[in-house]
């Protein structure tokens, strides 16, 4: 039987209860070569970050690893916030080319969300039917929030809750209720976001935005740079790829969803009033400048 009721006010996913609190959040980890075992996570439970990155879009597609990687967040924990660990996202090594693709590797999103990750992160998202198809996949058809609105019913099956549960130290029934996307559903704790990194993609920056269940989205700039073909100069951006990341901050800002982007020591303040909300960076230095600006309260950890 669910214990929903008896839950206190604080989030399980503190990168959404950040966010709801139109707070900046911060992240960590590799996108190639993370380090998935239960002594590193363990140690990363005491992270500065609000959450952690792990690249499985280049990086080992290790499940093994990451299940183990989050019983040790689980046991080193909790957080100096209080949160049982530090929010996990994982970025898939599916693309998001074509609802055809997505759907036939929805594989993945089950597999990864079932080692009690708190999100995951579509790259070279280029179409608004694979966007659709990458939420829908990582929802319990249960959960009906937006269907008839934009979504068609979950796909996700039950059995993997057995597993992710115990990491977010909840038991099944709360777990299959509450890992619903944010913000769509206000009491979900799954982040789930995009990556428009292509000029296919560039082309449906409103309409892939649109899509009801994302929490957040980012234009890639390296990608960019190699679909339009031309070379990345370090420090400077072509302007077509300036333009690209100004529609996704707009657009993102038009239907509720956080934007990232990737911020210095020096410009993080003015990138905040710009309306940034996930930063990237991994600089510690970056995060503390970051909280001060936006007055956050939250415990940093």
């Amino acid at each position: 039987m669910s214990n929903l009721h008896n839950l206190s006010n604080q989030r399980i996913n503190r990168a959404v209860e950040l966010l709801a609190d139109d707070q900046p959040i911060y992240y960590t980890g590799a996108h190639t070569g993370a380090v998935l075992t239960h002594a590193q996570g363990v140690a990363d439970a005491r992270t500065w970050a609000d959450y952690i990155n792990v690249g499985m879009e280049h990086g080992c597609f290790d499940l093994t690893g990451l299940a183990h990687y989050m019983a040790g967040l689980a046991a080193g924990g909790p957080t100096a916030s209080g949160h049982r660990t530090p929010a996990v996202i994982v970025e898939a090594p599916v693309d998001g080319t074509s609802e055809p693709v997505v759907r036939y590797n929805a594989w993945q999103f089950r597999q990864i969300l079932a080692r009690g990750v708190h999100g995951i992160l579509l790259c070279q998202a280029e179409t608004a039917d694979a966007v659709r198809a990458f939420v829908e996949s990582c929802r319990y058809p249960r959960n009906m929030i937006g269907v008839g609105a934009g979504l068609e019913r979950g796909t996700r099956g039950v059995g993997s809750e057995s597993e992710a549960a115990p990491v977010w130290g909840v038991d099944g029934d709360e777990y299959l209720a509450r890992c619903d996307p944010w913000p769509l559903n206000p009491n979900g704790e799954l982040l789930l976001g995009i990556k428009i990194e292509s000029v296919r993609g560039v082309a449906h920056i409103e309409q892939m935005l649109a899509v009801p269940g994302l929490g957040f989205a980012e234009c890639g700039p390296g990608d960019l740079h190699m679909s339009y073909g031309v070379e990345r100069v370090p420090g400077q951006h072509d302007p077509r790829v300036i333009e690209a990341a100004e529609r996704v901050r707009a657009a993102c800002a038009a239907n509720g969803v956080a934007f990232l982007e990737v911020c210095t020591p020096d410009n993080i303040c003015s990138q905040i009033d710009r309306g940034v909300r996930v930063v990237s960076g991994g600089q510690e230095q970056i995060a503390r400048i970051g909280r001060a600006h936006s007055g956050r309260t939250l415990p940093v950890g």
